[in-house]
Order: structure tokens, then C-alpha cells, then sequence
């Protein structure tokens, strides 16, 4: 009888290679120690706590300021000299000149400023531009005399014209042509209506045609008041009328600067030859002698004047508002408080014969 191996119950026999692999495994976990198997602890550090230092409270910000933004002041660039003919000062509140107000309510003025000895439209008028008296400019006449040639003396239309601005004079009676010479005029003109010549234009017409083509000083006068009140009498309701209607006539001249683009920059400066009383003038009363005297434009500090002005000042003014050399022979001086500048305590003004 053959010997048959015992059967298995079906498990199949391993493999050879994976029963050493199992029996190798056994026997290396049998040799790690048992402190190997555990898990090995965190180890937490210990960090120093840090030392905070307090910080000081810090005071709150200021308030920025808007930075102040300084725009310089506008340069003077041509000046226009306005005489109403033997306006007093009380003569505009009481013609109502609208024009003449509102630009002395915005500008430099007073109306206690002196005319010359004697108190007429050509001496005053001559001391106005060559900034002397009239010793000096010697034009004491007050008719056209053109054997008496000119005033004497550097005058104000003398220094504008050589520096080459255009200088003009547009006025009511032919006289005034000789406060300068010719040569110092870019263009004279006038229109008297005392005269028998008939003038194919008007006077304002005259000036406005004389600002649309630029200037660097212009002087324009008005004749009418003064007429009428050596026929009706000063401050009379016909004088008063006559200065009212210049006063149009001025507001009118004002527009076509503004229209052509020469307001801005104008230095204006409105004043009178003489006052009047009656129906006469030429003294020194105090209504005879007194005017007065407005400055409007850039720079100019608006307010009263507490400097004593004179007409001859006028000259000296524009000098220094244009740059142009002053004088040593001249009697006035620029009016240096209208643009906010030291008046001079020492100074001495006027003209003999005359009081301020």
C-alpha cells in the first residue's frame, strides 16, 4: 500500500521568498527597544515675553493752512489824465457825475487838493504837466498866444514821448496846445466851441478815436462846465447840467477803452484846473483854488488822502507810475500814499500866492 501525504485543508502552500521575508520582519522588531516603538514627545520652547515701551501720545496735527498765493501787483502799462474845466469838488456829488463817483469810491482821492496863482485853465494847466509853478513855466497868459511859444521846463508829455509812447491831447479849447511843445505829441486836438470854426466832429468823438489807437498818456479836458458857469455862474443848475453831461461823455470814453482792451492797466487820474465863484476865477479865494484830485487803476490804494496835494503833484505822479525819471527842477512830487507808500512828513508844497 502506498504511502499518500496528508491533504492540506486547500491552503496553499507560501511561497518561499515571502516566508523568509515574514521571518525577517519578526526578528527585527524584536530587536528595536521598547522606547523606540513610543511616540516622541514636542518639545514646546520657551520664548522671552518681549518688554514693550510705551509711546509718548503724539499732539494732534496741526491745521494745514492753504498756502496764500500772492499775485503780484498789476504793472501800469499808459495813464489818462481827465480835467473838467473849473470843477469844484463839491460840483460832483451835486451834478451827480456817476462816472467821476464811482471811480473815486474805488480809488485814491481827496477834494481839498490846490491849483496854482494865478487860478486859470492855461497857468494851471501848464503847472499840471510840467510839475512846476508858474514862475518857473513862466505860461501865466490864459488866451492862444502863439508868439509866447510854450511852457518852460521838462514836462511830463517831454519824458513820455522820448521813452516812445504815444502821447495825445484831446481838448476843449485851443490854448492848452501850448503847455508842450509839438514835438512831444504823437497827436494834438481840440474842438472850442468858443471859436467860429465848425468841427466836423465832437469832442468825445475826437477821443475815442484817439483810445482805439493806444496810447501810453493821454490828456483829454472837458470845456463845458467852465463855460457855463462863466455865463450862468458856478454851481449853478446850468453848470451843474454841463457837468453832468461830461460826465456822460467821460463814462462813454471809459467804454471804448474797455471795448479795445485798454482799461486794464490805465492808471486814471481826474482833476481840475480851478474852481470858480460867481461867474469869475482866477483868484486865490478858496473856491477858486481848491479841486480835486482822483487817482484809479493799478496799484492804487483806495482811499481819502491825507497828503496835501497839489496840481503840479500830477507830473510827478505819472513819472513814478511809468518809471520815468523825476525832475529836479519840478515843485511837485509823486503822491506816494495812493499806492500804500510812505508819505514824507517833511515835505513842503504849494506855490507862492496860493494857500492850502
Amino acid at each position: 500500500m502506498k504511502n499518500i501525504p496528508a491533504k492540506r485543508d486547500n491552503i496553499p502552500l507560501m511561497p518561499k521568498r515571502l516566508s523568509i521575508l515574514i521571518l525577517l520582519t519578526i526578528l527585527l522588531q524584536a530587536c528595536v527597544p521598547a522606547s523606540a516603538s513610543e511616540p516622541t514627545p514636542t518639545t514646546v520652547l520657551s520664548l522671552p515675553t518681549p518688554t514693550l515701551t510705551p509711546i509718548a501720545p503724539q499732539p494732534a496735527p496741526e491745521e494745514i493752512q492753504p498756502t496764500q498765493v500772492l499775485v503780484p501787483p498789476q504793472p501800469i502799462s499808459r495813464v489818462l489824465i481827465v480835467t473838467f474845466d473849473g470843477m469844484r469838488p463839491d460840483a460832483i456829488e451835486a451834478a451827480d457825475m456817476i462816472n467821476v463817483k464811482e471811480l473815486m469810491q474805488n480809488g485814491a482821492y481827496t477834494l481839498h487838493a490846490q491849483t496854482v496863482y494865478p487860478s486859470s485853465t492855461l497857468p494851471a494847466h501848464a503847472s499840471m504837466v510840467t510839475g512846476t509853478c508858474p514862475a518857473k513855466h513862466i505860461a501865466r497868459w490864459d488866451e492862444y498866444v502863439p508868439q509866447n511859444g510854450y511852457a518852460l521846463g521838462t514836462d511830463i508829455f517831454d519824458l513820455t514821448h522820448a521813452v516812445g509812447l504815444r502821447t495825445v491831447i484831446v481838448a476843449g479849447k485851443e490854448k492848452l496846445q501850448q503847455i508842450t511843445e509839438p514835438t512831444s505829441l504823437d497827436y494834438w486836438g481840440f474842438i472850442d466851441e468858443t471859436d467860429n470854426t465848425k468841427d466836423i466832429t465832437t469832442l468825445l468823438n475826437m477821443g475815442r478815436e484817439q483810445v482805439k489807437q493806444g496810447f501810453g498818456l493821454m490828456l483829454m479836458h472837458f470845456p463845458n462846465g467852465d463855460l457855463a458857469g462863466h455865463k450862468y455862474g458856478w454851481m449853478s443848475k446850468q453848470q451843474l447840467s454841463a457837468y453832468h453831461e461830461d460826465d456822460k461823455s467821460f463814462g462813454a470814453l471809459l467804454q471804448t477803452m474797455k471795448d479795445n482792451g485798454f482799461y486794464d492797466g490805465t492808471l486814471i487820474i481826474i482833476t481840475s484846473d480851478h474852481g470858480g465863484h460867481e461867474t469869475h476865477h482866477g483868484t486865490n479865494m478858496p473856491d477858486d483854488l481848491t479841486i480835486p484830485w482822483i487817482i484809479y487803476g493799478p496799484q492804487v490804494v483806495p482811499g481819502i488822502l491825507k497828503t496835501q496835494v497839489y496840481i503840479m503833484d500830477t507830473a510827478p505822479t505819472v513819472a513814478f507810475a511809468l518809471g520815468l525819471p523825476l525832475q529836479a527842477e519840478w515843485d511837485g512830487a509823486p503822491v506816494y500814499e495812493a499806492f500804500g507808500l510812505p508819505v514824507d512828513p517833511n515835505r513842503v508844497g504849494g506855490c507862492p500866492g496860493t494857500t492850502p
